[in-house]
């Protein structure tokens, strides 16, 4: 018996497979808008990746202690896809309002 349940299961692959989908998408609306932030963006998005196919891979091998290590990876991974989605969101943000899409402002 796995470390996991089947309903457990779908829920971390249909994440996986979800967080792949969102990565090409945004990927494809960064080059339909010729905005490179937006491919920034999905760039920003593999660690997050990183770390969700490390716990994937932990929990498949029944959580053994000889992979203690994919633990640490994804902890890792997620602290510095934390970081690069913020930064992402960042530059996104700043590209989007210097030209000119995003106009927010006091004045009415």
């Amino acid at each position: 018996m796995n470390a996991l349940s089947i309903p457990t299961w779908i829920i971390h692959i249909s994440s996986v497979i979800e967080w792949v989908v969102a990565i090409s998408l945004i990927w494809k609306y960064g080059e339909l808008t010729q905005n490179h932030s937006w491919r920034g963006f999905a760039l920003a998005m593999i660690p997050a990746l990183i770390s969700a196919l490390s716990a994937c891979t932990w929990h498949y091998f029944d959580n053994p202690q000889s992979l203690e290590w994919l633990v640490t990876l994804q902890a890792t991974t997620t602290l510095i896809g934390n970081f690069t989605l913020w930064a992402a969101a960042v530059w996104v943000w700043r590209s989007t309002r210097a030209s000119g899409v995003l106009n927010i402002s006091n004045k009415e």
